[in-house]
C-alpha cells in the first residue's frame, strides 16, 4: 500500500543553504539535503487501484510556472514542546492556486480534503527532548533567514517508505507547469 504525498522540491543552491542552518540543536534529526521539500499536499496510505487513479488525474492539473521565496524560520507546535523545525515561505497566492486546483482533482479521485490547514513550509529538522533555550537561539539568531526566489516549473508525486533510518522517497511521476 503506498504512502503518498505531492511535494514541489528544491534547487539544489536553496538545499545546501538549509543544509547550512542545520546544526546547533542537541536532539534534533536533521533532514538530509536530498530529502528537502515542501509538501503541497499528503495523501497518505491509499490501495494499488487508487494509487493508479490519483497518478492520473493530477496530469489534469492546470497552472502556470510561479516563483517561491524562502524566508524566517519557526517550530511546530506553536505551543508546548517544539517537535519540528522549519523554514517558512514569502505568500504565494500561486501556491495556493496550485493546491487548491490538486484538493479539487483528488476529491474527484474520492479523497476527502485534508483536515488541517495548509502552512506551507519545509521541514527542518525533527525535534526530540531537544533544549528550549538552543531551540530558542536558533530561531532568533535566523530569524531573518530568506534565500532568493526559485522558479517553481514542476510538482512530484512521491510515495514514502518507512524505515528505521527514516524515509525513503521515491518520484513516482512529475506534472510539469504550463
Amino acid at each position: 500500500m503506498p504512502r503518498l504525498f505531492i511535494a514541489v522540491d528544491l534547487p539544489e543552491e536553496a538545499s545546501e543553504s538549509l543544509q547550512a542552518l542545520s546544526f546547533g540543536i542537541p536532539g534534533a534529526k536533521w533532514i538530509r539535503p536530498e530529502q528537502l521539500h515542501l509538501t503541497v499536499r499528503f495523501i497518505g496510505d491509499v490501495d494499488g487501484g487508487l494509487f493508479h487513479d490519483i497518478r492520473d488525474i493530477l496530469a489534469g492539473v492546470e497552472v502556470g510556472p510561479f516563483s517561491l521565496q524562502l524566508k524566517g524560520v519557526g517550530c511546530f507546535p506553536p505551543r508546548g514542546a517544539p517537535r519540528v523545525l522549519w523554514v517558512g515561505l514569502e505568500k504565494s497566492e500561486e501556491l495556493h492556486r496550485l493546491r487548491r486546483k490538486i484538493d479539487t482533482r483528488l476529491l474527484q479521485a474520492g479523497l476527502e480534503p485534508e483536515g488541517r490547514k495548509f502552512s506551507p513550509h519545509i521541514t527542518l529538522a525533527r525535534l526530540k527532548n531537544s533544549p528550549v533555550q538552543k531551540i530558542m537561539n536558533f530561531l532568533a539568531g535566523n530569524n531573518l533567514f530568506r534565500l532568493a526566489p526559485f522558479q517553481v516549473e514542476d510538482f512530484k508525486l512521491y510515495s514514502s517508505t518507512l524505515t528505521p533510518k527514516g524515509a525513503h522517497h521515491r518520484v513516482e511521476r512529475i506534472y510539469p507547469l504550463g
